[in-house]
């Protein structure tokens, strides 16, 4: 092989930008094997995809930032987009004086990463020139998503980034290949199901993407940031003292006390100081437990007009190849809102003294008593003198 110093080099592994072929009937699941041709090389590779929603909302700022920065009337939209900004690039070699092809320019018009006929022409593929960023966190997906839920409605594609309204999301893949190949960064990569009876009438080219990075087993494996959404949710048991807020006069709660949340023996520390979220998005810190049944009180520095019942909401996120599972959150708490305290406006009833209640009745009981002895001596005496004589009958 004949190539520029250090373009091409013998790799285990790539991390590559892909879209699925939509004549492809089957389901593209991480952790799957594919034939991938790479380029002059048919290798097996285990495949796992990530990054669908990272990559539209990343588009998306391409797209805006195109269009509010202007550009050239042949490269606007998503159609600058689409096309991998071809447009700009053939307008900044005119710019050159440069007017050879891709095939035959100069070294001057060649991608940073070398270009040869062994990579093959991603760019005819429809595939955006992207940059993988090592510190951008990615939500784990257990496969290819075909469609993004949160796409808007009336976009066209399922990105709504595609002017072809049968494309698929882009999404990064990482090719772990069980024979190394060589080849260029750039080059153009297809995902093949090559054992499929050739009988039956199907597609079997699976998905097709970019060469974008390489990657190496064994040192690149932690360094991947995907991570896991998790949620619990307790309810509010107990409301702290009222306060009326300073900026707009309404009550709030700055102490809350919840529960369902953490089991009796669970050891709170470890959760003293994270957010804590409620239905209507008001944002609090576990502050301590309270009690021994795995109660908690939560504080609001801006205030909460929850009631008792009302649901409490602790969302964090785990990356799959941190060792310590730590949780990590994103939620910040919102800035301290001053208020007064209120008191009661109903007035107390006065209680009796207990202490006269007991000595009347036990002077009443005295009393009684007293009277029941005395009639019983005079009953006494009576029937003593009856018995001497001494009273006549």
């Amino acid at each position: 092989i004949a190539s520029s110093p250090g373009t091409v080099k013998l790799i285990d592994g790539a991390i590559a930008v892909v879209r699925k072929v939509r004549y492809f009937r089957g389901q593209l699941t991480s952790g799957s094997k594919f034939h991938v041709s790479v380029g002059h090389s048919t290798v097996m590779a285990t495949v796992t995809f990530w990054g669908a929603h990272e990559i539209c909302d990343k588009l998306k700022r391409m797209q805006n930032q195109h269009q509010n920065g202007g550009g050239n009337g042949a490269a606007s939209g998503s159609a600058a987009i689409t096309a991998n900004e071809d447009a700009e690039d053939s307008a900044a070699k005119s710019k050159r004086g440069g007017s050879s092809s891709k095939k035959g320019g100069g070294a001057a018009d060649k991608s940073i990463h070398g270009s040869s006929s062994l990579g093959g022409d991603a760019d005819v593929a429809g595939l955006p020139h992207l940059e993988f960023d090592y510190d951008e966190d990615f939500v784990h997906q257990d496969g290819y998503l075909e469609t993004l839920e949160d796409d808007d409605a009336g976009n066209s594609g399922p990105t709504g980034l595609s002017s072809d309204d049968d494309a698929m999301p882009l999404h990064w893949a990482l090719l772990h290949f069980h024979t190394p190949v060589y080849c260029p960064l750039d080059s153009l990569v297809i995902g093949s199901r090559l054992d499929t009876d050739i009988n039956v009438n199907t597609c079997r080219l699976a998905f097709s993407g970019r060469l974008v990075e390489r990657y190496h087993p064994k040192k690149d494996a932690d360094r991947i940031r995907v991570y896991t959404k998790k949620e619990r949710s307790g309810v509010v048991c107990r409301l702290g003292d009222p306060h009326r807020r300073e900026d707009d006069g309404r009550v709030i709660r700055y102490e809350v006390y919840g529960s369902d949340l953490f089991k009796k023996e669970t050891d709170m520390t470890q959760f003293v100081g994270m957010k804590i979220e409620t239905d209507k998005g008001d944002i609090g810190s576990i502050h301590s437990s309270f009690g021994t049944s795995g109660k908690f009180k939560v504080f609001f520095p801006g205030g909460t007009d929850v009631r008792e019942g009302d649901k409490l909401h602790l969302r964090f996120k785990r990356y799959a190849n941190d060792p310590k599972k730590a949780m990590h959150q994103d939620a910040v708490l919102p800035k301290e809102r001053v208020g007064a305290r209120l008191e009661p406006t109903g007035k107390k009833k006065k209680k009796k003294g207990k202490g006269s209640d007991s000595n009347a009745k036990q002077g009443g009981a005295n009393s009684q008593a007293g009277a029941t002895a005395g009639g019983g001596a005079d009953a006494a005496a009576t029937a003593s003198k009856i018995s001497t004589g001494s009273i006549s009958t």
